[in-house]
C-alpha cells in the first residue's frame, strides 16, 4: 500500500479550491480520488499518497512542493497583477480559462528566458509608438504605419506584423486540451500587458476574419490603455468606455478611410442577405468581415442604422459554422499555429544551439513527439 503524506498544507488545498470556485468533493472527482478519502483528508484525519497529491497539483497547475510548503498562500506571488486584472474583469472565469491564462504567463517566461540564453540583442523588443489620447482614428493611422501594413492582408499577415513588434500572439487550438478556449465560451481573446513582452491570445474561430478583429481589438487595449484585458462577444460590440475605444481603433486600423473609399455605395444591393457577396472583393483583400466594413460605413454616415441592424440579425439567424480542429497529419505544425513564429523559432534556435534538450523543446511546443519535432524543424528548413 502506498504511503500517505501527512505534511500536506490543507489550507493551501482549500485556498486553491476557493480560487477555482470548486468544492473539495468536486476536486476529488477531478483528481480521481475517492470522496471519502478527500473528506477525511480535509478534516485533518489522514493524508494523500504522492500520486494523489500529484493529481491535485496537476489539476490546479501547481507543483507538488506548493502544497508541502508551510504558511498561507501569498496571492501576489501566486497570481500576477495581469492575472488578477483579468479575474477582476470577469469574475465568472472558468477553471479552464484561469489555467490557460497562467499557462500563457509561464510560456512568456519561457520565451524571455530563452531569449536571454540566446543573447539575441537584435530580436525585436516591444517599443510602442506615442499615440494621441482619446483619438482612436488618429492612433489607428499611426499604428497601421508602425506595423507597415500593406493594403492586402489576412489574419496571418496581421499576426506576423504584430509579432514583428515584440508582441507574442497565441491562438488557442481547435482540440479539447489545455491550450483551448472552450468552444462554448463567450471569451474571444485576452491580452496580458507587460512593458517588456506583452501577449495577445486569440480564440480560434471558424472565420479568420473574426480573429483579425479580435487581434486588433486586443492590440488597442495594449497600445491605447497599456493594460491587460479579457473580452467576450459583448465587449467586441460595446459602445462604452475602453471597449468602445478598442473597437473603434480596430475598425479604423483594419479599414482606414483610404480603403473605405473603394466601396461603391451605388452598387449596394437592396437585401442585406446580399451584402456579403457585394463586399466579397474587399473582404478577401483586407482580411476582414463584412460586418467590420459595414460598421465603418455606418460610422461615416454612408449606411443607415436600420440596414446595419438588419444585417446583424440576418447573420445571427444563420447556422453556426462548426469549428474544425485541423488535420492531425500536420500535428507538427500545430505549435506554430498556436504560439506563432516568434515563440517557435526561438525554441528551435535554443534547441539547435544546445541550450535546451529535445525533451524541453517538446514540452515547450505542446508536447510534440520527437518525430513531430524533427518534422517541424524540417518545415522551418523548407524541406
Amino acid at each position: 500500500m502506498a504511503e500517505h503524506i501527512t505534511s500536506i498544507n490543507r489550507d493551501r488545498v482549500e485556498w486553491c479550491c476557493t480560487d477555482y470556485g470548486i468544492t473539495a468533493a468536486e476536486l476529488a472527482v477531478q483528481a480521481g480520488i475517492a470522496p471519502a478519502t478527500m473528506e477525511q483528508f480535509m478534516a485533518g484525519e489522514g493524508g494523500l499518497t504522492f500520486v494523489q497529491l500529484s493529481h491535485v497539483a496537476q489539476y490546479f497547475g501547481r507543483g507538488v512542493l506548493f502544497f508541502l510548503e508551510e504558511g498561507p498562500v501569498d496571492t501576489a506571488r501566486v497570481h500576477t497583477a495581469q492575472f488578477r486584472t483579468l479575474a477582476n474583469q470577469k469574475p465568472e472565469l472558468t477553471t479552464k480559462l484561469k489555467k490557460l491564462i497562467e499557462q500563457v504567463e509561464r510560456q512568456r517566461e519561457v520565451y524571455l528566458s530563452l531569449l536571454e540564453d540566446l543573447d539575441e540583442a537584435d530580436r525585436q523588443r516591444f517599443a510602442p509608438p506615442d499615440l494621441p489620447d482619446h483619438d482612436p482614428k488618429g492612433a489607428a493611422a499611426i499604428v497601421r504605419a508602425w506595423l507597415d501594413l500593406p493594403d492586402r492582408n489576412s489574419f496571418d499577415s496581421y499576426r506576423k506584423a504584430v509579432e514583428a513588434k515584440g508582441i507574442l500572439v497565441f491562438r488557442s487550438n481547435g482540440y479539447n486540451g489545455k491550450w483551448q478556449i472552450p468552444k462554448d465560451s463567450p471569451i474571444l481573446g485576452f491580452t496580458l500587458y507587460d512593458a517588456a513582452c506583452p501577449v495577445i491570445v486569440i480564440k480560434k474561430l471558424p472565420w479568420e476574419t473574426q480573429q483579425s478583429f479580435t487581434l486588433m481589438h486586443e492590440l488597442g487595449h495594449l497600445l491605447l490603455h497599456q493594460s491587460s484585458s479579457i473580452d467576450d462577444e459583448q465587449d467586441l460590440h460595446s459602445t462604452g468606455g475602453h471597449e468602445r475605444d478598442a473597437n473603434a481603433f480596430a475598425g479604423y486600423l483594419l479599414v482606414p478611410d483610404g480603403l473605405l473609399r473603394e466601396i461603391r455605395d451605388e452598387e449596394r444591393p437592396d437585401g442585406v442577405a446580399e451584402y456579403d457577396a457585394w463586399l466579397r472583393p474587399q473582404r478577401t483583400a483586407w482580411g476582414v468581415s463584412a460586418e467590420v466594413i459595414l460598421r465603418r460605413l455606418l460610422d461615416t454616415g454612408r449606411l443607415e442604422q436600420s440596414d446595419y441592424t438588419a444585417y446583424r440579425q440576418w447573420r445571427a439567424s444563420l447556422p453556426r459554422r462548426e469549428q474544425e480542429g485541423g488535420a492531425r497529419e500536420y500535428r507538427h505544425r500545430e505549435p506554430l499555429h498556436m504560439f506563432g513564429d516568434s515563440f517557435v523559432s526561438t525554441v528551435l534556435d535554443a534547441l539547435n544551439t544546445r541550450r535546451i534538450t529535445l525533451a524541453k523543446a517538446s514540452g515547450y511546443l505542446d508536447n510534440l513527439t520527437i518525430k513531430d519535432l524533427h518534422a517541424l524543424e524540417h518545415h522551418y528548413a523548407g524541406f
